[in-house]
């Protein structure tokens, strides 16, 4: 399990003269589930890439389990923390599906017994299994993504953070990332996302962060970030919440209702007496 604190961390890249951040302080407990929403250009992507070393920090600093990542390789850093890109040819090079997977845990150092399961369990959980052979490039795009994802699983990092992890996935796939979160937390991996879709934030996350700017302007439970109360908080950003948290909130049911819940509340309407 890992750790992970942000404190006052600043980024302007040199090229344009952004300030992609602007002070952030975040701490990110071992285990929790943690989704980062907001606009485009937002910061969430900056944010994510200082963890595991792919940008440094203008001003401030990242903890890794207390060690600053700034005195850290990328190399280091990869073993502790899993990125899968938001476009899988990005990080998709190898010939084989299988090659592609072996390739992460084996520079890791690993082999033998441990390197087949960490494969085995990875393409299970993404549904590749019997892909082994198959070309990444002979595979469509979603399924491309869920490799990229299967890629870094077989790594097993304490930290597991995905950029957009659901976008092009049908409901499956949806369904395969959400048990593919929920086995890493049950694990006790650290798992932080970006995502645009509010309804898979509130339904696999314990905690969202909402960012503007550069600057965090929620932080909570999904109850909590997509209550009224915090809604034009949110259209600030241009998110809206879910649109159960929005039926949830008039019905009386809160901002996070189950399906089961709705459905119970819209049926008792339905079937009481007409005015």
């Amino acid at each position: 399990m890992a750790d992970l604190r942000v404190e006052r961390l600043v980024h302007v890249y040199r090229e344009s003269g952004v300030r992609a951040l602007d002070g952030i302080d975040l701490e990110i407990r071992a285990g929790e589930r943690v989704a980062l929403v907001g606009q485009n250009g937002s910061g969430k992507t900056t944010l994510v890439r200082h963890l595991n070393g792919l940008l440094r920090p203008t001003e401030g600093r990242v903890l890794v389990d207390g060690h600053d990542a700034g005195s850290m390789t990328v190399a280091q850093l990869a073993a502790r923390i899993g990125l899968v890109f938001q476009d899988p040819d990005r990080q998709i090079f190898a010939g084989s599906v299988r090659a592609e997977v072996e390739f992460g845990p084996r520079n890791l150092g690993r082999s033998g017994a441990e390197l087949s399961a960490a494969v085995a369990d990875a393409l299970a959980a993404t549904g590749l299994e019997g892909e082994t052979a198959t070309n990444p490039y002979d595979l469509g795009g979603s399924r491309r993504k869920l490799l990229a994802l299967a890629s870094v699983l077989a790594m097993r990092t304490p930290v597991l953070v995905l950029d957009e992890p659901t976008t092009g996935q049908d409901a499956r796939g949806v369904e395969r990332v959400r048990a593919v979160i929920e086995a890493a937390a049950a694990a006790g991996r650290t798992v932080v996302a970006i995502s645009h879709d509010m309804r898979f934030v509130a339904e696999a996350f314990e905690r969202v962060v909402v960012m503007r700017g550069g600057r965090v302007v929620l932080d909570g439970s999904p109850s909590d970030v997509f209550a009224e109360a915090s809604w034009d908080a949110l259209r600030s950003t241009y998110l809206e919440p879910p649109l159960a948290s929005r039926i949830g909130g008039r019905l009386g049911l809160g901002s996070t209702p189950t399906d089961a819940a709705l459905i119970a509340r819209l049926r008792e309407g339905a079937e009481g007496p007409a005015s």
